[in-house]
């Protein structure tokens, strides 16, 4: 058995994020979300990969070279055009020969799944099986309906109150090589993409046995930038405290911690587990970390920082007297003295983010900012709730920022001064 994982999109939901890097290689509990699933593809016993990229593909390439180094053996499709699902597993052909799984890159699976499903087809002597989720609200996903076990037609995005079943495709699927046969014959939708859905239902009209499999929720979809957090939440709860780096005189640390090589944590630092820090940190002196923190390699957290459920990329400097809350920070970032990011409403309502131009309410009561790779802060400034800091922008010192700012800005607060002398004061 071999798999194939569809990893050529941006992701851009995710921006800014994603300006820089694919959605799959942002970091989540101190790895690529990508990574995730190759572990799960070899710890149920799938060695051989095929990783279908496009979008700054060189960074995945970069990071994975040939799978050795995670034991499992790697090659890569390049997907010049995105087209669709089913012409991403198109692209495949010749690379993969007889039945294959195939992921999304930004689902994260079990092991467990992946092998219920190698025994759902095996067993039933499918053509095609998809792994099915139950949702309150189906209408913007493709839903099934099932006779049995067995797939009868796939509707994409019903109207609200016209699914057949609360039952949709989580993007996880089984074939054999004659999926190919199908997406040969596969037209373009409505919106110019040719879908794996559609090669489907020609399977299902040609009586091929198209099954589903419901998951027992042992998958994880991250589409919305604060899905990273609880992604991240979720892998730092199994945290094993494994110290590689320095300890200083005076550091306290509560809960499980992992730090890395060539990482010292200096006098005075209190560490609250589940926290993750990289490889060459430096970290203190006195410096708050709260649960579920992620930081990357070479990040720098100064004396009197305070950060809390955030993740901090590469090569970020977050300097003293800071408060980072609940916030998603790229690489290559400069947090200056006395940033304060805000992540908690006046009125305590849920946090909303604008994602691809929509205010979208992300579900959080405590939400901080995302900044791209590259932000620069200025001392003393301020972030309300859910705000975005694209690319390289640059913050004005004591700048208060409650509107999004796009890649390659500089913002820079309007002041006035009154000066007065002695004289007129008297």
């Amino acid at each position: 058995m071999k798999a194939v994982i569809l990893t050529a999109g941006e992701g851009t939901r995710m921006r800014p994020l994603t300006v820089t890097k694919p959605k799959t290689m942002l970091q989540v509990g101190g790895k690529p979300i990508l990574q995730y699933n190759v572990e799960s593809l070899r710890d149920a016993g799938i060695k051989d990969i095929t990783m279908v990229v496009g979008y700054r593909e060189e960074i995945i390439k970069d990071h994975f070279i040939d799978g050795t180094h995670l034991n499992v053996n790697i090659n890569y499709v390049t997907q010049e055009e995105r087209l669709g699902t089913a012409h991403a597993i198109g692209s495949t052909r010749g690379a993969v020969e007889g039945s294959f799984i195939v992921l999304n890159g930004d689902i994260i699976v079990d092991p467990i799944l992946i092998k219920d499903l190698i025994k759902k087809y095996q067993a039933d002597n499918a053509r095609s099986v998809l792994v099915l989720t139950e949702v309150d609200d189906p209408s913007s996903f493709g839903v099934v309906e099932l006779d049995e076990d067995r797939i009868t037609n796939i509707i994409e995005k019903p109207k609200p109150g016209e699914a057949p079943s609360n039952l949709i495709n989580a993007g996880i699927y089984l074939f054999d090589n004659q999926i190919f046969d199908a997406i040969d014959q596969t037209e373009k939708s409505q919106r110019g993409e040719y879908e794996i859905t559609d090669s489907l239902l020609i399977q299902m009209k040609n009586d091929e046995k198209v099954l589903g499999l419901r998951s027992k929720n042992n998958w994880i979809d991250i589409g919305r930038p604060w899905e990273l957090l609880d992604v991240n939440e979720h892998f730092l709860k199994d945290l094993k405290t494994d110290i590689q780096g320095e300890l200083e005189e005076g550091v306290i640390i509560h809960g499980p911690v992992f730090i890395g090589k060539n990482t010292i944590i200096r006098s005075g630092t209190y560490i609250m587990g589940p926290v993750y820090i990289g490889e060459d940190c430096d970290i203190g002196p006195n410096t708050l970390l709260r649960k579920y923190t992620s930081l990357g390699n070479n990040v720098s957290a100064g004396n009197a920082v305070e950060i809390k459920n955030s993740i901090i990329m590469d090569h970020t400097n977050v300097n003293h007297l800071t408060y980072v809350g609940d916030s998603i920070i790229g690489s290559k970032c400069n947090i200056a003295a006395g940033t304060n990011i805000a992540n908690l409403r006046f009125d305590d309502g849920n946090v909303k983010i604008r994602v691809k131009g929509d205010r979208i309410d992300s579900g959080r009561r405590k939400m901080g900012v995302v900044f791209g790779d590259g932000v620069k802060t200025g001392i003393n400034s301020s972030f309300n709730p859910g705000v975005k800091i694209g690319v390289n922008s640059r913050i004005g010192a004591g700048a208060i920022v409650s509107k999004d700012l796009e890649s390659n800005k500089v913002l820079i607060p309007l002041q006035e001064h009154h000066i007065i002398t002695n004289k007129d004061k008297n």
